[in-house]
């Protein structure tokens, strides 16, 4: 397969699972904050630093508040990483494998950007998020779903399914980072139940509330919950299960290639730590790993299957 081809359908798959990813945080995170008392509710600047945009968000003088945490979420074009631009890249991208992905892949995609273009004032109201969001999402998993039934298991269904899982990886430790910080005072009579308030919605920001009840336990604690999103081989966006998956793709398009190290390594570091009994430092540490593990398992990746970056040219 071309190196570019390879390259843009990763991409594509990443993109995808990104605007999905963004709208569930964004409808749990509005659930979230309806949820809880007045005056103690974790507020949206907890959405920017998940989503690792920090810097972007506030290098506009803006407050941390709702409308603009939202519009910068949802449709801010100067934010690559919005629903929007997320769906513009994967339209992009999707564009020029035409040939190589399902024809129907195009349509899909194609009709999940329009909506989002024409729909995205509607999705910076209160009245009108909710179903906003829901079609990103359910739009998302029709894509994934079309491709997962129809594609032909050959290289290009690998990268996209590498790109998919390992973006998935990425926002769950993100996710867990974030949440896993005590987001309500210690000194609340209520602060167990909002506890577990906020475990629930870490489940629901991965679609994993239902599948934790039912395979895990009906009560919602933290280490549960942690053993759960890092270490169940089963459920389809646990950090391991992604991994596996990045592993088994990575192993059908080159048995030696020197991406596998990195899948160790990471799989490795999992099996070594007893996630349940972390101290919250430790577990921020431990994230930290898992995450620059990901990307040198992208720089692997981009190294060696991407036409390498062009050079800039020194200016005079």
């Amino acid at each position: 397969m071309l190196s570019r081809v390879a390259e843009n359908i990763y991409w594509l798959a990443r993109y995808v699972e990104r605007a999905e990813n963004t709208a569930r945080l964004v409808r749990v995170n509005s659930h979230l904050v309806l949820d809880t008392p007045s005056g103690i509710a974790p507020g949206w600047e907890p959405l920017v630093e998940i989503t690792g945009l920090s810097a972007a968000f506030h290098a506009v003088d803006r407050e941390t508040n709702e409308r603009n945490v939202v519009r910068f979420l949802i449709g801010d074009a100067n934010n690559s990483g919005s629903i929007l631009s997320s769906l513009i890249a994967a339209r992009e991208n999707c564009r020029t494998v035409r040939d190589v992905l399902p024809r129907s892949s195009w349509e899909k995609l194609n009709e999940l950007y329009l909506f989002a273009k024409e729909n995205v004032q509607s999705g910076l109201t209160k009245s009108g998020r909710d179903r906003f969001l829901d079609e990103i999402i359910s739009g998302s998993q029709r894509i994934n779903g079309l491709l997962g039934s129809v594609m032909y298991r050959d290289e290009a269904w690998d990268f996209a399914r590498i790109g998919r899982n390992l973006e998935r990886a990425d926002m769950t430790t993100r996710i867990i980072d974030v949440r896993s910080t005590d987001l309500f005072p210690d000194d609340l009579l209520e602060s167990r139940s909002l506890d577990t308030l906020q475990w629930i919605s870490v489940l629901r920001s991965m679609s994993g509330y239902q599948t934790y009840r039912r395979n895990v336990a009906i009560r919602v604690s933290r280490g549960d919950v942690l053993e759960f999103l890092f270490h169940n081989p089963l459920f389809p966006r646990s950090f391991l299960h992604c991994i596996q998956a990045v592993g088994e793709s990575i192993a059908h398009i080159d048995e030696k290639s020197p991406a596998e190290r990195k899948i160790t390594a990471l799989k490795r570091l999992l099996k070594q730590v007893d996630v349940a009994d972390m101290s919250q430092a430790s577990l921020h540490e431990f994230i930290d790993e898992l995450q620059l593990g990901i990307m040198a398992l992208h720089e692997v990746l981009a190294s060696t299957y991407f036409p390498p970056a062009p050079e800039l040219e020194e200016s005079a």
